[in-house]
């Protein structure tokens, strides 16, 4: 000791960390986990949107997986193919088929189809307006139309029509599930696109009560069941619901009889409208 209070006090200190500091890093050389240092590279070459539409969390978590050889890199549907073959090419692995999803509706009944009960005059949110009984449309399970799914997609894949419907377009959709999340009625599914045959309604009521509030809803009239191949399409709740498990079997004759056009055969984009109004609203 120096007899100086202050500095025997920082010598002490000092002598203290500098233990510690030892006794840290051996423990860190120890313990300390090795990390493929490929995954930076990767997870450099991903869009670092973290979005989730490769069903992980995150753009770190699908690096690692890939590195590691559990995903493609096509499994990341934001990329486009040159950014996806700049992965493959770097790992030296196969780049893998896309399983292109999308968004999906489940209801047609815009505003010239759904009977309208009350007018909201709320804060313009489908939101705001399921809060307040349900947003005033007849069909307690429907469209509010008030555009909460477009104003939450980042890469403009969603506008809303003339019928007050949000159209999807399936070339700029990464089924990023911004949507299905905002959505109060739960009405928004991602499906894989080449899944064609889909019920485009929640409607859970029978019959004439379900068309006397839309003019397309699912009556349960049965007809599809019939019509498709066995165990394809089931009524669950006065519902048609497609068992995707089949989606093999599932074919344009399920609609043919249909008598409100409830259940719709989709080639690419769900709802269509005319190529200028399309370029109009999109571009």
């Amino acid at each position: 000791m120096t007899g100086n209070p202050i500095l025997d006090s920082a010598l002490v200190l000092g002598g203290v960390g500098l233990f510690f500091g030892f006794l840290i890093a051996m423990a860190n050389k120890k313990f300390q986990v090795w990390e493929d240092p490929r995954i930076d590279d990767v997870e450099e070459l991903l869009p670092s949107s973290n979005c989730g539409a490769c069903g992980l969390p995150g753009c770190r978590a699908f690096a690692e997986a890939v590195v590691e050889g559990k995903e493609k890199p096509s499994g990341c549907t934001v990329m486009g193919p040159d950014d996806i073959d700049d992965v493959a090419a770097y790992l030296g692995v196969d780049a893998g088929e896309a399983n292109k999803r999308v968004a999906r509706l489940l209801c047609a009944g815009g505003k010239s189809e759904a009977v309208q009960f009350s007018t909201y005059s709320g804060l313009s949110t489908c939101k705001a307006a399921a809060a307040v009984a349900g947003g005033g449309k007849g069909c307690n399970w429907g469209c509010l139309g008030l555009g909460d799914c477009e104003e939450v997609c980042l890469l403009d894949a969603i506008y809303m029509n003339d019928d007050e419907l949000p159209v999807v377009i399936p070339d700029r959709c990464t089924a990023c599930n911004d949507c299905v999340v905002a959505c109060p009625k739960d009405l928004f599914e991602l499906m894989p696109i080449e899944q064609k045959l889909i019920v485009q309604c929640k409607n859970l009521l029978k019959g004439d009560a379900a068309e006397d509030l839309c003019s397309v809803a699912c009556n349960a009239c049965n007809r599809c069941v019939a019509d498709s191949e066995p165990g394809v399409i089931e009524m669950i709740n006065n519902l048609a619901v497609i068992n995707y498990e089949k989606n093999d079997l599932t074919s344009p004759k399920a609609i043919e009889r249909c008598p409100t056009n409830a259940i719709v055969w989709v080639e690419g984009q769900q709802f269509k409208e005319s190529s200028v109004e399309l370029e109009k609203k999109v571009v």
